[in-house]
């Protein structure tokens, strides 16, 4: 069987143990195809590159995503779910002596996001909005995520959003929490999926259909197993085994669930990221077992 190189654009979090399982176990080998990862800052930054062809599958955060395909930036078809958030595994943090408690007190600071306009702003906007604050009030700074504990640790920035293993590394430092951005409105909130372009996809969709199958079997292990991320997270991760053990874990669905994403969509014209509705469904219009809309 010939063997068919792809670049997957990815981020070293828990939200891509599923593409690194894949990648351990063999699963695209399997299907023909060999996986050259790239690592991107955030979805807004590798979107262009996706578009341009550079890489052919991405992580792609959900309200990047549906809010630039409601513009017109880009026609995206979703292959996978990835990651959905759980209690404590997306933080407000702050240096261990800061005087900020609350996000009652972040008006007026510099909190630092992985890339404007994206989960993580939309998510602290939420939590702001529960404490009579809004993005106007504070000041959201691009960073990437690898970057922000020695961001903290310096005052470049009083408060960073951060989700594992970074949050346990600057837990060790001392670091406070200020607050869960996955609770209330957003507890459980989906967070991520595996996507492509409208055109890769019509134009490869044995490649397509490989990916979805390889990815799939990862996210299978990455549901069902732990211990598998536990052991997984210290090889792509700057974390020990020890923190692996510790950190806490969002979870990892099976398949594609319209209502997920349909959830963020109407978070994003709520908050002002789109001027209207968005419709998800041209997004999963792909064939395979990730877009039967059964929930994982």
């Amino acid at each position: 069987m010939e063997t068919t190189e792809i670049t997957v654009g990815s981020i070293p979090i828990p939200d891509t143990a599923a593409l690194e399982i894949a990648m351990d176990c063999g699963f695209f080998e399997r299907e023909g195809l060999r996986v050259r990862k790239e690592i991107i800052q955030g979805s807004a930054a590798a979107i262009p590159d996706l578009k341009a062809g550079h890489l052919q599958f991405c992580l792609l955060n959900h309200v990047t995503a549906l809010a630039a395909q409601h513009s017109g930036v880009v026609d995206l078809r979703y292959v996978a779910d990835a990651y959905q958030a759980a209690p404590e595994t997306f933080l407000l943090m702050t240096r261990k002596d800061s005087t900020l408690r609350t996000p009652a007190d972040l008006r007026g600071q510099t909190i630092a996001v992985t890339t404007l306009k994206s989960i993580g702003t939309l998510t602290t906007e939420v939590t702001l909005k529960a404490y009579g604050l809004t993005a106007a009030d504070v000041k959201m700074v691009e960073m990437p995520l690898p970057n922000m504990p020695a961001a903290l640790q310096a005052g470049t920035v009083a408060v960073a959003w951060m989700t594992e293993p970074f949050v346990t590394a600057v837990r060790r430092q001392g670091a406070k929490r200020i607050a869960d951005v996955m609770a209330g409105p957003t507890d459980r909130f989906p967070v991520a999926g595996y996507g492509t372009t409208a055109t890769f996809a019509e134009r490869n969709p044995e490649i397509v259909a490989a990916f979805q199958r390889a990815i799939t079997a990862g996210q299978e292990v990455a549901a069902s197993d732990r211990g598998v991320i536990t052991k997984i997270l210290p090889v792509y991760t700057r974390i020990s085994p020890q923190d692996a053990a510790q950190v806490t874990l969002g979870s990892y669905p099976t398949a594609l669930d319209p209502a997920r994403l349909e959830r963020v969509a109407a978070a994003l014209r709520e908050y002002g990221y789109t001027d209207g509705p968005v419709d998800v469904s041209p997004m999963l219009r792909l064939l395979g077992p990730m877009a039967t809309g059964a929930t994982g």
